[in-house]
C-alpha cells in the first residue's frame, strides 16, 4: 500500500510540474497574431501585407500546408512567436494560420495602390507599362483561374461555354473549320458571347499567314480572296505590298474579334525543297528581318496581338505536325542565320514568340525546342527577350513521338508562359495536381500568368 501511494504521488508531481512549466512557458513566449493579406507565396516564403507593410515570413521548414490551402489575394490571422521586422524575413514560429470569413475565391479584392511585384519580374521589358495592373490581378485571382489563364485550347467543336466558364481558359486558337460557311455576323456574335460570358477576356488567336496558312480567308463570305503569302507580295511589290496586306489583315481579323494572329513566320528558308519555304518569305536573314520588323511595328501600332514563329528558326527541318524532325546544324548557323529575324523582332517590341517542336542537336539533343530549358534560355539571355513565349501545338505529332504523357508541365517547367494544347481538361489537371503535390512551384505559375495578363493590358483586351 505504501509503494502505491508513493508512486501515486511522483505520477501527481510530475504531472503537476509539466502542467506549471507549460504555464511558464506559456507566459514566457506568449502568442502574437497578425492580420493582412497574403501578397506572396511559394513553397519557402510567405508575404503578409498589414496597413501596407510587408512581413515575409520563412516557412520552408514548417509543417503547415501553406501551398493547398492558400494562396495570393487570401486575407489571413497567423498566430506566432516572436518579434516581426519591417521587410525583414521573420525569424518567428508560425503556430497557425487561418483564412478570415470575410475573404473567399470568388470576391477577392485588394486595397493597396500599390504593390510589391517581386524583384526578378521586373524589367525593362515589352510589357512594363502594363505590369502593376497584370500585377493588381493576378492577386485577385484564385490557383484555379490561374492554371486556366497558362492553357490557349484548340477551339473545342462542342460545350465551349462550359469550357469558359470551368477553366477560365487564357483564349482559343480558331481553325478553318471554326469559320467554314459562317457569315461575318455569325463570327463576331459568337466571339462577342465568348468575351461576355468569360471572367477573364480571353485571347482570340488564328493562324493567317496568308499563302498555304489561311483560317479566316479560307472562307469567302470573310473575304473575298485569300491572303497571299509574304513570298507572293513580296514579288509583287515588296515591303511596301506586305505592310499594306498587313493592314487590310489586321483589320479584318479584328472586325471579327480576332485579337492575335499567329504571325509572322520568321524562319529563314531560301530552298524551295524545304518544307517551311512556301510560308517564309524565301529571301536571306537580312532581308527577313526587315520583313519581320516592319511587320511588327504595324501590329504593335494596331494593338494586334502577333506571334513570332517557329523559334529558333525552322532550318530545312520536315514537318512537325507528323513525327520528330531532328536539327542537325552547327550553333553558329543559328547565330549567324536564323536567329537574325527573332533578333530583329525583338528590338522593335515583339510581343509574342512561339516556339517549334524541333530537337536541336547543338542546344539540347533530349528535348524538342518547345521543352527545352535550353533553348528557352538562349531567348531569354542571349536575344533578351521579355514578352510572351508560347508553345506550338503541344497535340502535334512530333510531341506525340517524343512522349505517351502529357508534356504541359515540361513545357511549363522549360520556360512557355502560354501553353497551346487541345485536350484542356486533362493540361488544366495536370498541373494542378502537380501544384498540389508540390512538383511545381506557384511563382512559376504566377510569373507566366503574370506575362500573359500584362500582354492582354498592353492589346486592351482588359480594361
Amino acid at each position: 500500500m505504501k509503494k502505491v501511494i508513493i508512486t501515486l504521488s511522483i505520477v501527481i508531481l510530475s504531472f503537476a510540474f509539466c502542467l506549471w512549466f507549460y504555464n511558464y512557458n506559456e507566459k514566457k513566449v506568449p502568442k502574437k497574431y497578425l492580420e493582412g493579406l497574403i501578397t506572396f507565396i511559394n513553397s519557402e516564403t510567405l508575404t503578409i501585407n498589414n496597413n501596407d507593410i510587408d512581413y515575409k515570413f520563412n516557412i520552408k521548414s514548417n509543417k503547415i500546408d501553406f501551398l493547398n490551402n492558400f494562396t495570393i489575394g487570401d486575407k489571413v490571422k497567423i498566430t506566432y512567436t516572436g518579434n516581426l521586422i519591417k521587410n525583414k524575413i521573420q525569424n518567428v514560429d508560425i503556430i497557425d494560420i487561418v483564412k478570415l470569413e470575410n475573404n473567399n475565391d470568388d470576391h477577392r479584392t485588394v486595397e493597396k495602390e500599390e504593390y510589391e511585384i517581386p524583384l526578378e519580374w521586373q524589367d525593362n521589358g515589352v510589357f512594363k507599362e502594363y505590369y502593376n495592373k497584370a500585377y493588381k490581378k493576378l492577386l485577385n485571382m484564385t490557383n484555379d483561374e490561374k492554371i486556366g489563364q497558362l492553357l490557349l485550347a484548340r477551339m473545342p467543336e462542342a460545350n465551349v461555354e462550359d469550357a469558359i466558364k470551368k477553366y477560365n481558359l487564357a483564349g482559343f486558337v480558331l481553325f478553318a473549320r471554326d469559320f467554314k460557311d459562317k457569315t461575318e455576323e455569325e463570327v463576331k456574335n459568337t466571339i462577342e458571347n465568348y468575351q461576355r460570358i468569360s471572367k477573364t477576356p480571353l485571347f482570340i488567336a488564328t493562324d493567317e499567314e496568308g499563302g498555304s496558312v489561311v483560317r479566316v480567308s479560307s472562307n469567302p463570305l470573310l473575304v473575298k480572296e485569300k491572303f497571299k503569302s509574304p513570298m507572293e507580295l513580296y514579288k509583287e511589290g515588296g515591303l511596301d505590298l506586305i505592310k499594306e496586306d498587313t493592314l487590310n489583315k489586321i483589320k479584318v481579323l479584328k472586325n471579327l474579334g480576332i485579337n492575335i494572329n499567329l504571325a509572322p513566320v520568321a524562319d529563314v528558308s531560301t530552298n524551295p525543297d524545304d518544307y517551311i519555304y512556301k510560308r517564309s518569305l524565301g529571301l536571306d536573314a537580312n532581308k527577313t528581318a526587315e520583313y519581320i520588323s516592319e511587320s511588327v511595328k504595324i501590329y504593335n501600332k494596331e494593338k494586334m496581338g502577333h506571334t513570332l514563329k517557329h523559334f529558333p528558326g525552322y532550318g530545312n527541318n520536315k514537318d512537325t505536325h507528323k513525327g520528330i524532325a531532328i536539327d542537325k546544324r552547327d550553333y553558329s548557323e543559328f547565330l549567324n542565320n536564323d536567329f537574325i529575324p527573332f533578333a530583329k523582332g525583338i528590338e522593335v517590341g515583339a510581343k509574342s514568340i512561339l516556339f517549334s517542336h524541333n530537337i536541336i542537336e547543338s542546344i539540347d539533343a533530349n528535348h524538342p525546342a518547345s521543352l527545352s530549358k535550353e533553348v528557352h534560355n538562349i531567348l531569354k539571355n542571349d536575344l533578351n527577350f521579355t514578352g510572351v513565349i508560347m508553345t506550338d501545338d503541344l497535340d502535334m505529332g512530333a510531341i506525340k513521338e517524343y512522349s505517351e504523357d502529357n508534356p504541359v508541365l515540361e513545357a511549363l517547367k522549360a520556360g512557355n508562359d502560354l501553353i497551346m494544347v487541345t485536350d484542356y481538361e486533362d493540361s488544366f489537371n495536370v498541373i494542378k495536381n502537380a501544384l498540389k503535390e508540390e512538383k511545381i512551384d506557384i511563382s512559376m505559375i504566377d510569373h507566366s500568368v503574370f506575362k500573359n495578363l500584362a500582354f492582354k493590358y498592353s492589346l486592351n483586351l482588359i480594361e
